[in-house]
């Protein structure tokens, strides 16, 4: 059975051959576990690699020894990152076991530390989630003239969606992407907002005038707050305007969230739509629509929070996309090893103290 790292030893090595005193798979091995152990910058991984230099040969040539953090950057920098994203979506592939009704959620994160000089444009990526193996799928970077529309199809294009619902925000409310999606043999659970000409004009006359199909109701408490959360679906589409262009449109979805304050006294209503071709329940599709915010918690949040990424100062070349990259590989690894009920930041300590520990991520 081929090991994680493995898939990713096969990459073209984008070094000249006289430049080359170090192997790639050594760079590769070490650069994965040092970011698994808490290295955000290229001299922490070169620290890293030095201060584990006995155990790392155990498994690794070093003809020359640990490369330095110059030789880390120049690699990364110009490795080829539609390449190294193919080899992180095999990897996925293998692990992931993406199941009837998963929910796949795609967004959009900017690395600010990418930001160069007086320039206002940030290296920005939309990734995929799967909330049922905890994973992220799979990343493409928007490309600098252009925006997340036209970043998500690339994104559809390879990963493997059967039998997925998947939901984006507003900027994704798109025919085309919408398309894309079923033809990918999956649902969608698009956002609605003022950027598809009369839509969300259609589906807010389709909320007032038809008849509800469906309704559930979720009552959450704690943290010293009451929230109930109402989800409605409507399958009546004769108030939307050229609704088969939308395709595979079954229903109008309407959730409405109150949220009580105990310490304040305040309640706050809010109230979102979306379109969605999936034929499932309002229960179904609430909690699709919650699960949405799970690649905020579970992805962004981790990546901003455990790995620093948005204060990444990345801006050579390929760097910043790379090492994002980088952060997704360790973030899964972590993930996928269970062993220990610890935090992310507690199994990373644990990884940096414990050979063994970090192998068993590496390997698992």
């Amino acid at each position: 059975m081929q090991t994680p790292i493995s898939y990713f030893t096969e990459l073209t090595d984008p070094r000249v051959d006289r430049s080359k005193e170090h192997l790639m798979e050594d760079i590769i091995f070490i650069t994965i576990a040092a970011v698994i152990c808490g290295a955000e910058t290229w001299n922490d991984i070169e620290n890293y690699g030095k201060s584990k230099e006995s155990w790392l040969r155990q498994y690794l040539q070093l003809p020359n020894g640990i490369p330095s953090h110059d030789t880390f950057n120049r690699f990364f920098s110009a490795l080829d990152p539609d390449e190294f994203e193919q080899a992180f979506l095999s990897w996925i592939k293998a692990i992931s076991n993406l199941t009837e009704g998963d929910v796949v959620s795609i967004d959009g994160k900017t690395i600010c530390g990418s930001r160069e000089g007086d320039s206002k444009r940030a290296v920005h990526i939309v990734s995929a989630w799967s909330k049922a193996n905890q994973l992220s799928l799979g990343q493409v970077k928007v490309d600098e003239k252009s925006n997340e529309i036209t970043a998500i199809p690339k994104l559809l294009n390879v990963l493997a969606l059967k039998g997925c619902l998947v939901t984006i925000d507003a900027m994704g409310c798109q025919r085309d992407i919408a398309s894309r999606i079923i033809e990918k043999e999956a649902n969608y659970l698009l956002a609605v907002k003022g950027n598809q000409g009369c839509l969300e004009e259609d589906v807010e006359r389709t909320i007032r005038f038809a008849k509800p199909t469906s309704e559930w109701i979720e009552d959450d408490f704690g943290h010293g707050r009451i929230e109930q959360r109402k989800c409605t679906l409507y399958n009546d589409l004769s108030f939307i305007d050229n609704a088969s262009a939308w395709k595979n449109l079954t229903a109008i979805v309407k959730i409405e969230a109150t949220r009580y304050t105990k310490s304040s006294g305040k309640e706050e209503k809010e109230v979102r739509i979306y379109i969605t071709s999936s034929q499932a329940n309002a229960e179904v599709i609430g909690k699709g629509v919650r699960s949405h915010w799970s690649i905020e918690n579970n992805l962004h949040w981790q990546l901003d929070v455990s790995f620093n990424e948005d204060d990444s100062r990345k801006r050579e070349g390929y760097a910043a996309q790379n090492f994002s990259m980088l952060n997704r590989i360790a973030l899964n690894l972590i993930k996928h090893e269970q062993s220990k009920r610890r935090s992310m930041k507690g199994k990373r300590l644990d990884a940096g103290r414990n050979n063994e520990y970090l192998l068993k991520i590496l390997i698992n």
